[in-house]
């Protein structure tokens, strides 16, 4: 029989060509065996990469063991072929402790750093913008290291991918992006995926060099990468791979392949990677049939040990504090005491002070967002930042908030800090995937924390409309794995920023436009730090507890001054996840009123949480009602008159006249 692939040794040695048909072997063996386990229900889901191992374990060979890899669901031999024991494989899915996500996650949407691979999350795109960050870490450290990340041909069809090569190539970053092109995403097939001819060729857009391989062919595949890995390492470029292979199997068991004509099955089934390989190493005299059983024999045993292994290991068990203590890697805040000079700031010069003293406390710390170089930012809070740092640490970056985001978690995996600056808040939308699903879950998922502070300049007063003016916080604080937090001071904003800065959890920074240059107050002129979850007490009183925030803050305190009678404590929570729950029952439980007002709209908002926290808490101590003061709920107008009777700063006088009255 002859191979119906041409195969050419490119002047491989025998040991090099029976390695790589051994690699692709124990992944096909595994998915055999575990197409047995599914069937009897032993495992709950199955996505096959069978006909596909070619790519895993071509890539995977080249690549050196400290380069990280960023594989898909079908890429099984990706793990098979860095080593990964069998029993933990089969622990993950099997949900047990031995796996890497503590039963949390499922199949191969994990990642371990003990072998350098990051794993997918469901939403396919952004792992190639975490590719990037990982390859822009090893460019400022100038390593010679690639990053190799997956993605299938449906995935092209998403926004990230277009972010992600756009960044890679404007900032020439080592990455090799490898397209599976296999045929169909789920059921929908190319023709409907995408209408030109070669995925390749969308790298010219992109100004980037593509290759088309044979993904079928392993010799192929191997050697490419091996020659475009080691030109990448030496003269660090992007560079896109299209694989062309098919998928044999359904998109996972359960989707059967009705949808596909046999025709093209059995043609690509003629086509099977590892047959036809068998077959030519055979032919050439490198393989024999007794040593090909004997390899199958080794690899069954090795499978049948790891799964006993496996079975035996007893059903995971875990308890709500192991799963909450989870959410965020631990931080232990370290207090940095503020120095007695101090001098007069504005907001905007107190974020920027902080930010430049974190810049000199963290000598990798980095900077990104659109127009944060020479220009400054839109706001002027990093001017003057790229003469004393250099433009490899403050970065300016094309308008791509999710490539950009999932860069800064891609910089985390490889242990260095940033600050990724929103050009408004309004505009984290258009990275939302990443921080809700990437940010935020990763530390409970697999254990790797994301070290990055996203700056969030918001809120309305500004006239700037219903895309600049949003105070979006509650977006975030309702999902665990971040924490948020919100000045209404300089002094405040300085050592909270220090503090995001130094903890190793995604943090998101509220920045309040409208306070940045009309708010001034003395501020320690060293760095210092501020902790987490301690609101400050404005003033104090036994008549009324306010509570606020941001902006709001301010709009409190200038309605007490006009009524000097009313004897409230005034709570600035300053943070907002985590929330100062001590402060303000405490305060409750003295006053037996509250009242909360906030400049975000009222239904499923801050001050709704708050208040349902005071009446589970506080019930017994309360004269009245707490009360919630919001904004109207509608998009923020951008003239004067409408967006000043859309605000709640108006409305809180009565409100508190009000409840005073009860």
């Amino acid at each position: 029989m002859e191979s119906n692939i041409e195969y050419k040794k490119h002047g491989l040695d025998s040991s090099t060509l029976i390695t790589l048909y051994k690699s692709m072997l124990k992944p096909r063996m595994i998915e055999e065996k575990m197409l047995i386990l599914l069937r009897q229900g032993k495992i709950s889901k199955w996505f096959s990469g069978i006909g596909q191992e070619a790519i895993s374990v071509g890539v995977t060979s080249v690549m050196k063991t400290e380069e990280y890899i960023l594989p898909m669901h079908r890429n099984l031999g990706v793990f098979t072929t860095r080593n990964i024991p069998l029993e933990r494989l089969f622990g993950q899915w099997q949900g047990k402790a031995s796996g890497f996500t503590k039963g949390r996650d499922r199949s191969f949407h994990f990642g371990t750093q003990e072998y350098n691979i990051v794993g997918m999350i469901s939403h396919l795109g952004p792992q190639l913008g975490v590719a990037d960050g990982i390859a822009l870490a090893s460019k400022l450290r100038k390593e010679k290291k690639v990053t190799a990340v997956f993605t299938g041909e449906g995935g092209t069809s998403e926004g990230d991918f277009h972010e992600a090569l756009n960044v890679a190539s404007v900032w020439q970053l080592p990455v090799l992006f490898c397209i599976e092109n296999n045929g169909y995403g789920l059921s929908t097939p190319t023709s409907e995926q995408y209408n030109c001819k070669d995925l390749a060729d969308r790298a010219l857009g992109y100004g980037m060099e593509s290759h088309i391989i044979d993904g079928n062919n392993i010799i192929e595949v191997y050697t490419k990468v091996s020659e475009l890995a080691e030109s990448i390492r030496n003269n660090p470029r992007p560079v896109l791979l299209e694989f062309k292979t098919f998928r044999m199997r359904g998109h996972e068991e359960a989707s059967g392949t009705k949808y596909v004509p046999q025709d093209l099955m059995d043609a690509w089934a003629k086509k099977d990677p590892i047959n036809n390989y068998r077959t030519y190493l055979i032919e050439e005299g490198v393989l024999t049939e007794t040593l090909d059983e004997a390899f199958k024999v080794e690899i069954k045993t090795e499978i049948d040990n790891a799964l006993r292994i496996a079975n035996a290991e007893e059903q995971l068990t875990s308890s709500e504090s192991v799963e909450l203590n989870d959410v965020y890697q631990s931080f232990e805040y370290q207090n940095i005491k503020e120095n007695s000079e101090t001098k007069k700031l504005r907001l905007v010069d107190a974020i920027s002070e902080g930010l430049k003293q974190s810049m000199e406390q963290h000598q990798d710390l980095v900077i990104m967002g659109q127009d944060v170089a020479e220009y400054g930012g839109v706001f002027k809070i990093t001017d003057g930042f790229v003469e004393q740092f250099g433009k490899d640490r403050v970065r300016n970056t094309p308008i791509c908030e999710s490539s950009i985001i999932e860069t800064a978690m891609g910089l985390s995996i490889a242990g260095i800090k940033s600050v990724v600056e929103l050009q408004f808040s309004d505009f984290v939308t258009s990275g939302f995937n990443p921080v809700v699903n990437y940010l935020a879950k990763s530390h409970y998922r697999w254990n790797q924390n994301a070290d990055t502070v996203l700056r969030m300049p918001c809120g309305a007063g500004v006239a700037a409309g219903p895309f600049h003016s949003q105070t979006n916080e509650a977006w975030f604080t309702k999902t665990p794995g971040l924490k948020v937090v919100y000045p209404a001071f300089p002094k405040d904003a300085k050592g909270l920023l220090a503090t995001a800065i130094n903890d190793p959890n995604p943090v998101l920074f509220f920045e309040h436009k409208a306070l940045y240059r009309s708010i001034r107050q003395e501020v320690p002129t060293d760095y210092f730090t501020i902790p987490f979850g301690q609101a400050a007490m404005l003033r104090e009183g036994e008549e009324i507890t306010v509570i606020a925030y941001g902006a709001a803050v301010h709009w409190a305190l200038n309605t007490l001054d006009k009524h000097p009678s009313i004897k409230a404590d005034v709570i600035d929570l300053r943070s907002l996840q985590p929330l100062d729950t001590e402060t303000i029952y405490a305060s409750v439980k003295k006053t037996g009123k509250a009242i909360i007002l906030q400049e975000d709209s009222l239904f499923g908002g801050i001050a709704s949480d708050i208040s349902a926290l005071i009446m589970e808490h506080c019930f017994e101590s309360l004269d009245a009602p707490v009360k919630r003061v919001a904004s109207l709920e509608t998009p923020i107008p951008f003239i004067n008159q409408l967006e000043d009777q859309y605000l709640s700063r108006d409305k809180f006088e009565g409100e508190l006249l009000a409840l005073m009255e009860y």
